[in-house]
């Protein structure tokens, strides 16, 4: 977080220093507020241009192993341009080198969900799933003793991403 503020002062003061070269090329003929502007300016963009790259450099830290499912846009009033080109704030991974199939009487699924999510410091949550693919039913469970959670049981649509990932086939 602290690199990410120190880059956005840096690409502030480059952009500022692009507006006083234009300044002094022009015999000073452009008005002094060219300078301040320009550092703004360069420091939006830097965090703009971050906030959109987010999605796919997460994606190169990935191993190969992991399969992107699902992924959630989002946009802000402070961020207008969003409402145009929303951000991808939050994705889901299936660790493909996690799942383990059963094909006792259904073909049943046990795998690892993991979702990333953008904040000011990056959340990642991982949760293990059984996934029947007969009655699409998915259920978590507990992480500590791997027990099934019944109570939140639900059933995914045959388009879902999670659901086309683990079952078609």
């Amino acid at each position: 977080m602290i690199w990410h503020l120190v880059a956005a002062v840096f690409a502030g003061l480059a952009a500022a220093g692009i507006g006083l070269l234009l300044r002094t090329l022009s015999r000073k003929r452009l008005p002094k507020w060219i300078v301040p502007v320009f550092g703004g300016l360069g420091m939006l963009g830097y965090q703009v241009s971050t906030e959109y790259s987010w999605f796919e450099h997460k994606q190169e830290q990935l191993p190969s192993s992991a399969e992107v499912v699902a992924s959630e846009t989002s946009s802000a009033v402070w961020r207008p341009w969003t409402f145009a080109f929303p951000i991808t704030t939050k994705f889901t991974v299936i660790d493909r080198d996690s799942v383990h199939v059963s094909e006792s009487p259904t073909r049943v699924v046990e795998f690892m969900l993991y979702q990333f999510e953008r904040h000011h410091i990056d959340a990642v949550t991982a949760q293990g799933y059984l996934l029947d693919c007969a009655s699409r039913e998915l259920v978590p469970m507990d992480t500590v003793g791997g027990e099934l959670d019944t109570q939140a049981i639900r059933i995914l649509r045959k388009d879902s991403g999670i659901y086309t990932a683990l079952c078609a086939s």
